[in-house]
């Protein structure tokens, strides 16, 4: 609730405010949008290069050619990792239900 009043309150002095200082609110508005339009306009053309540079077709194949062969290398040791881990779990699992069923 106490929030709720102090945010009716700051938006009734900040309507106020604007009223009583409304010249150098508009001076402000007026430095305020080229720099958001500037800032805004550079975050787009980096995101657009971004998008623009993943869809070229020059670049990216050798990267995607050679990840799958690295890839599998790494994926076949996971693979195996994982198998010996599994078993040892359902080892330990194992054990652990002796140890229940002895309790």
């Amino acid at each position: 609730m106490k929030v709720f009043l102090g945010g009716l309150a700051a938006a009734f002095f900040g309507i106020i405010g604007i009223f009583i200082w409304f010249k150098p609110f508009l001076n402000l508005l007026a430095g305020a949008i080229p720099l958001m339009l500037l800032l805004g306009g550079a975050m787009a053309a980096y995101l657009g290069y971004d998008e623009v540079k993943d869809q070229l077709p020059f670049g990216k194949k050798k990267e995607e050619e050679a990840v799958p062969e690295a890839a599998t290398d790494d994926l076949s040791k996971y693979k195996e990792e994982a198998e010996k881990y599994k078993q040892e779990v359902e080892k330990l699992k194992a054990e652990l239900e002796k140890v229940k069923s002895a309790s």
